[in-house]
């Protein structure tokens, strides 16, 4: 199976990396002095919490013909770029395209590319790119799946992470699921602004934090008030004591163990 990874940021090259060590037919689309880097040195990441470094032979490129085919290809850039990659992927043969990341208009993109056939997902990695390597931290799971309006992928995707070490999620209403994964991150991500991105400084304010887990749960109670579906499950007790209190802990946590 021939992969094509676009986007060499975090989360593109910890998944091209984990396809590489599964001994996947992986090409990994980076420009740049970046992409000059990964072609002489290799591909270095190291992860947070590991004392060893990896260093991927991978194969690289700089552009996307009309003429190179491959089994799938996942699109790792920012959702703000994502508009600019719409145009190749249409000229290129690949009929499988897998989104990876946030993206609260997944059916905007799943019809853009209506000849397609079209997948989301979203990895749990997180992590900084430093000029030779990337420093992250990867926790080896994907959450992905289909718009519930389309059929079912799964055994596609089973075939594409078949010797990962990934631990698979499969969801069947992954627009609802980025959704409400959004509703999630966008407070967290204000906080992220409010500290200059050194979430440390808020580990111990209790206000502060309790003011993010407010702001989640008016993005969930909006999600339901337009008809969508709270997921992963469990997200709809979010007005309950308990999983308050479990916010509380997962943010602290975040918090201690912020990148930077």
């Amino acid at each position: 199976m021939r992969i094509l990874v676009i986007g060499a940021g975090v989360l593109g090259c910890n998944l091209a990396h984990n396809f590489y060590k599964a001994g996947k037919d992986v090409t990994l689309f980076a420009r740049g002095r970046w992409g000059e880097i990964i072609q002489e040195k290799g591909l270095v990441i190291k992860n947070k919490f590991s004392v060893k470094s990896s260093c991927d032979k991978i194969s690289v490129i700089s552009e996307l013909d009309s003429n190179s085919t491959y089994d799938v290809i996942f699109v790792c850039l920012r959702y703000t770029q994502l508009q600019s990659i719409i145009d190749t992927l249409h000229n290129n043969p690949t009929a499988n395209i897998v989104f990876i990341g946030n993206n609260v208009e997944a059916e905007f993109y799943a019809d853009a590319l209506s000849e397609k056939n079209v997948i989301f997902g979203f990895v749990s990695t997180a992590g900084h790119r430093e000029p030779e390597y990337v420093e992250s931290i990867d926790l080896k799971k994907i959450t992905i799946g289909d718009l519930k309006t389309h059929a079912s992928n799964k055994p596609l995707i089973d075939e594409i992470f078949r010797g990962t070490k990934y631990r698979i999620v499969y969801e069947d209403n992954i627009g609802d699921y980025l959704l409400s994964h959004a509703a999630f991150v966008i407070p967290a991500a204000f906080a992220c602004y409010y500290t200059d991105g050194n979430l440390k400084k808020i580990k111990n304010n209790k206000e502060f934090i309790y003011k993010i887990i407010d702001a989640n749960a008016e993005c969930y109670a909006a999600l339901e008030a337009l008809g969508h579906e709270l997921l992963p499950k469990g997200e709809e007790s979010y007005q309950s004591d308990k999983y308050r209190k479990m916010c509380y802990r997962f943010y602290k946590l975040m918090c201690a163990t912020t990148l930077g």
